[in-house]
């Protein structure tokens, strides 16, 4: 079955999300690319209640920083309502913990999405959360 629009970059997003080396991101960054898909990831840590307004803005600076979007306010505010959106599922999981992980972004024409894979917990006893947002940008 060949995935189409929104699918598409949430699967790309979601791939993103989950690399585990810089190397590995690298190389699907440029796989999604030859597919005219754009994207970018970055890692995150800290605790979870307190550090969603810099899980927001580390996503919508790195949006930028790899070209994923333009600096115009609906793009970015795209991806903030993504990334708002992505963190809001895993809420019931993370409230009071802390969380590790990686953002993923992605995009390809007027489909934004944004994916959080998440360690979730205390010590050793981790739980794992994802979470995926869905915005469309006008193209232009």
């Amino acid at each position: 079955m060949s995935l189409h629009g929104s699918r598409k970059v949430a699967k790309a997003a979601i791939e993103m999300s989950m690399t585990e080396t810089r190397e590995q991101e690298k190389e699907y960054k440029t796989r999604f690319l030859a597919g005219g898909i754009r994207t970018a990831a970055v890692d995150y840590g800290g605790d979870f209640i307190s550090s969603i307004n810099r899980i927001i803005e580390r996503a919508v600076v790195a949006a930028k920083r790899e070209g994923v979007i333009k600096e115009v306010h609906a793009d970015e505010g795209a991806v903030a309502g993504a990334t708002r959106e992505a963190l809001s599922i895993i809420v019931p999981k993370a409230v009071g913990l802390n969380v590790g992980g990686k953002i993923g972004i992605a995009r390809q024409e007027d489909h934004i999405s944004v994916a959080v894979f998440f360690g979730v917990g205390l010590l050793h006893l981790d739980e794992v959360a994802i979470g995926l947002g869905h915005r469309a940008v006008s193209s232009s």
